[in-house]
């Protein structure tokens, strides 16, 4: 048996929408450019739904974005919206709404397989957010000759993501080969001493490489919104215009 779907009353305040359960940042792209964002674990589906609608109400133009989204959410999305969602099994993710015009390129680097779910939330979340993207897959450090020859696909990108898990020491060999704006993203894959990725991090953090930034464990998100930002500006500086 279905479960039982409550109707939530939404009640729109200054600059935030008041849904019982949540108070929605409406004003949040007036002052960053970017809409909230929906993180779906730990939601109920009808909390996802009043979540995406207000969203799509209070931001026509932009996609609303739902991170980790489970199974149950994304096809009660896909039953009340069709074909104006776009999802991302990989990524965990998916998007309500048509996607923005592409300003700017964003190259997602992923180490190996394992760190694909992480690097296709990134992925994703550039697009949603704006940005141009292009992949490049299982070129970890321990066959280095796999990084060097797409040097010149790292190099015309206006942001580098790089996701490793492991040792985490691919952000560092990306960041000795090209002065692209880099942001690095430690994955929770790896054997035991990994510690579930905090040994990565600790790599990325003490990069020897200059301009490498990190992001949390995991959060191909938030690597996937910085990146986009930074590709948009690239894309409207005055030099390219």
């Amino acid at each position: 048996m279905a479960p039982e779907r409550r109707t939530i009353v939404r009640r729109v305040h200054d600059g935030y929408s008041d849904l019982g359960f949540a108070r929605l940042d409406v004003d949040r792209a007036g002052r960053t450019g970017d809409p909230e964002v929906v993180y779906g674990a730990g939601k109920s589906v009808e909390q996802g739904l009043a979540l995406v609608a207000a969203l799509r109400e209070a931001h026509p133009d932009r996609p609303a974005l739902v991170t980790r989204a489970g199974p149950e959410l994304v096809a009660a999305l896909r039953e009340a919206y069709g074909e104006g969602l776009l999802a991302d099994e990989d990524a965990g993710a998916v998007a309500v709404g048509p996607l923005p015009t592409v300003r700017g390129t964003v190259c997602v680097v992923s180490a190996g397989t394992s760190d694909a779910a992480v690097a296709a939330e990134a992925a994703f979340t550039a697009r949603v957010f704006g940005a141009g993207v292009e992949r490049i897959v299982d070129v970890g450090v321990a066959g280095i000759h796999r990084l060097l020859a797409v040097r010149d696909v790292l190099d015309s990108a206006d942001c580098l993501v790089v996701v490793a898990g492991m040792d985490g020491a691919l952000p560092s060999a990306a960041g000795g080969l090209t002065g692209v704006p880099l942001v690095a993203v430690p994955t929770s894959a790896g054997y035991g001493a990994s510690f579930g990725g905090v040994a990565a991090l600790l790599t990325m953090l003490n990069s020897c490489a200059p301009g490498v930034v990190v992001c949390n464990i995991d959060n191909g998100f938030g690597a996937g919104v910085f990146a986009a930002r930074v590709a948009r500006r690239a894309a409207t500086a005055p030099d390219r215009a």
